[in-house]
């Protein structure tokens, strides 16, 4: 194998291996990426649709319940619910600002 196909395949194997959040580059995106891989299994993480789960609230309708600056620290701390099947959800604080960012995009 020559050097520039070696090169470009060790490159695609790093970049593969790298988490989808770390190739977004906007914050929007880069917390749309975060939430999708945490919570979309069971919210609606979108401006429309329903949650996959029912009883999961829409992420769309989270800035009537919270103050989503807080909830960015709340994020960086640790969220945790009482529903017993919710993991406790916790992001670095560059994480949790693009995740809000993103929220704050969505809201009703």
């Amino acid at each position: 194998m020559n050097r520039s196909i070696a090169r470009n395949v060790a490159l695609i194997a790093a970049l593969s291996s790298l988490p989808l959040v770390a190739l977004a580059q906007d914050p929007s995106e880069t917390g749309r990426a975060l939430l999708e891989q945490s919570c979309a299994t069971c919210h609606a993480i979108g401006k429309t649709g329903d949650s996959p789960r029912p009883g999961a609230p829409p992420f769309r309708g989270l800035g009537r319940s919270y103050d989503l600056d807080g909830f960015a620290r709340q994020l960086q701390t640790g969220v945790v619910s009482g529903h017993p099947d919710m993991p406790e959800v916790k992001f670095k604080e560059e994480d949790a600002r693009a995740a809000a960012v993103y929220l704050r995009s969505i809201q009703e």
